[in-house]
């Protein structure tokens, strides 16, 4: 039988999209009853954005979340997501707990041709004529000549509410920076960010603020991913994953946000030293020419595809925020993420602010699922088994077992795959392939031995499955064994699910002694 954590796994065997979705929570998704309801939807992964709000603020959010995740009996995966040198304006002290008390008192309005300074001091109020950043060096690295882009963006994808500046005259000594505004913009909300074109690499990834709040709130939270933000390199996911394990939080997953342009030209390093990859089309879009931007998603999914590696894409149904519907060009553009490969879709303001939150996580999904019978599975099978040769033109024993379970899956029309694993890494390799049925990680925990007291791993090991395509993490009873036991409780739950029915085939990948096996059973209740 499955342990009570893990029946927790999800109520479905999840066959209504195998594309997973991960949503923003906070200001308006952060009750219980509004949590339940994005569980219910199919949210996979609640991400918690550290650009805004106090540790206090974010952990009564993940005190209501797994509350909802007990009343939901639904998994769900946490992702913290790290301020980097993220340049703001400041709109109220840093450390107020709550959310809009950040918002000035009017919108600022912009006008096409005024003139606007940006400043380091932190006591200037936000107006018209001046906007207070939060970061000092920006008068070290900005230029006469440069753009510079202010904004919601994250938020709306509205070019109303975002302003672009032209660099006129920097004042270092006095900590100023004079620009003219290239367009009329109403800058309101709670966050205005700003971002200097083809700037800013030099920052450092990881400043204290991150470091403090991965020691202080993602270890003893048992956080599952730090998304590391304004990530342009293999040594910062190094400083992160060094950082976790010094504070103890061996095991949480680090997956690197590529948002500027020194992060693609590094990116094959990003992609090999990562669990995972977040493609930020937002900043990214401000780096590069707009006719670039769905090449670049090509390449980077593509990349992390080859890899093994979780591929998200963000800034999709922007609309959704105020509205119950996406734009037919959104919608085209959640397809188009599926079929270029996308493991999991990215919702920002749409289930942070939004009015219509569980509305855009259910419309997704759906997208999702209608790209996925589309998907040509075949050749992107065929697609990943090059990469993954060694050297000597053969593959590993894990690619082996895993590309043979979905060849098996294909050939024989399995209705799902069952994984028998420890770490969930042969689930994740499984989904690496891309098999157009439910990918089951059977979880089996450990139980170790620390400096105190015995411990079970593998919560965390079944929770981070929810990030990867296919993949429906459930955790195992550590005290039995007895696998045919095990196989007939998940075909259970598949048959209440509508994945199965008797006698349909299933492919299994477990071990027996030392030997890790593919095979074909028939479901029996």
């Amino acid at each position: 039988m499955l342990s009570p954590s893990a029946r927790q796994a999800s109520k479905e065997v999840s066959h209504s999209s195998l594309t997973k979705v991960i949503c923003t929570v906070g200001v308006k998704s952060r009750t219980v009853p509004e949590l339940v309801k994005l569980l219910e939807a199919g949210m996979n992964v609640a991400r918690f954005d550290f650009s805004w709000g106090s540790m206090a603020y974010h952990s009564a959010t993940l005190s209501n979340l797994r509350a909802a995740m007990r009343e939901t009996k639904i998994m769900c995966a946490t992702m913290l997501d790290t301020r980097g040198p993220e340049i703001g304006v400041l709109l109220a002290p840093e450390d107020v707990s709550s959310f809009d008390a950040r918002a000035p008192k009017a919108p600022i309005v912009l006008t096409q041709g005024a003139r606007v300074t940006l400043t380091v001091d932190p006591t200037t109020p936000a107006t018209a004529a001046f906007l207070p950043v939060n970061n000092p060096d920006l008068v070290h690295f900005v230029a006469p000549g440069d753009d510079v882009f202010v904004g919601q963006y994250l938020f709306t994808g509205s070019e109303s509410s975002s302003v672009y500046l032209t660099v006129d005259e920097v004042d270092a000594a006095n900590g100023l920076v004079r620009c003219t505004c290239r367009n009329d913009a109403t800058l309101k909300g709670v966050l205005l960010t700003v971002q200097v074109s083809n700037k800013g690499d030099a920052l450092p990834t990881l400043g204290e603020h991150d470091l403090r709040v991965i020691r202080e709130w993602a270890v003893p939270n048992e956080i599952d991913f730090i998304s590391l933000s304004y990530c342009h390199d293999a040594d910062s996911i190094e400083a992160c994953r060094a950082c976790l394990e010094h504070a103890g939080g061996e095991g949480v997953g680090v997956v690197a946000k590529v948002e500027r342009l020194g992060a693609l030209r590094n990116i094959d390093a990003v992609v090999a030293a990562s669990d995972g990859v977040i493609l930020s089309r937002g900043n990214l879009g401000l780096d590069m020419p707009a006719e670039k931007v769905f090449l670049t998603q090509k390449m980077v999914l593509h990349k992390c595809n080859a890899a093994g590696k979780a591929a998200v894409v963000t800034r999709v149904v922007d609309t959704m925020t105020d509205t119950p519907r996406p734009t037919r060009a959104e919608a085209t553009d959640v397809a188009n993420a599926v079929l270029d490969g996308a493991d999991a879709i990215l919702l920002g303001a749409e289930t942070l602010r939004g009015n219509f939150a569980a509305e855009a996580v259910t419309t997704v999904r759906k997208i999702c699922r209608q790209a996925e019978k589309v998907f040509d599975h075949e050749n992107h099978y065929q697609t990943q088994l090059p990469p993954a040769m060694v050297e000597s033109g053969t593959l590993s024993q894990s690619e082996a077992l895993a590309s043979s379970a979905v060849r098996a899956a294909s050939k024989t029309g399995a209705a799902m795959i069952v994984v028998f694993t420890r770490t969930g890494l042969t689930a994740r390799l499984v989904s690496k392939y891309r098999p157009n049925v439910p990918i089951v990680s059977l979880v089996i925990p450990r139980v170790q031995q620390n400096s105190i007291r015995w411990v079970l791993r593998g919560e965390r090991a079944a929770r981070q499955g929810l990030l990867n395509r296919g993949v429906v993490p459930l955790l195992a009873n550590p005290t039995n064994s007895d696998t045919n036991a095990l196989l007939r409780v998940v075909f259970a739950r598949a048959k209440k699910d509508g994945v199965v029915r008797e006698n349909d085939q299933v492919i299994v990948i477990q071990k027996v002694g030392t030997t890790s096996v593919v095979k074909a059973v028939s479901v029996v209740f």
